[in-house]
């Protein structure tokens, strides 16, 4: 048997391209999408060409016409943040 040898392309992490797809969770730093052109920064999303996430949350997309070129849509990634499952504290009650 021959012996394959280098990287899978499929499994390859720094290949161009979308990382994560809407609706899915996030945490703080990671890669949405590298060497993007296609994408744009949203809410809570940092980068030129290649964009992470600001804050932990879940992925989505929405499409805006640009204001130079009317024809042209551009698409910006958005992270929402989780909503915190933080019990409400009580107060203190004074006698």
């Amino acid at each position: 048997m021959a012996q394959r040898g280098g990287l899978s392309h499929i499994n390859y992490k720094e290949t161009k391209g979308l990382k994560v797809n809407a609706g899915k969770s996030v945490s703080q730093g990671t890669i949405l999408t590298r060497q993007g052109n296609k994408w744009k920064a949203g809410l809570n999303v940092s980068g030129r060409s290649t964009l992470y996430a600001k804050i932990d949350g879940k992925i989505y997309f929405t499409k805006k016409k640009g204001s130079y070129q009317k024809k042209k849509l551009y698409t910006f990634i958005h992270v929402e943040p989780l909503k915190s499952t933080k019990a409400p504290s009580k107060a203190k009650k004074t006698e």
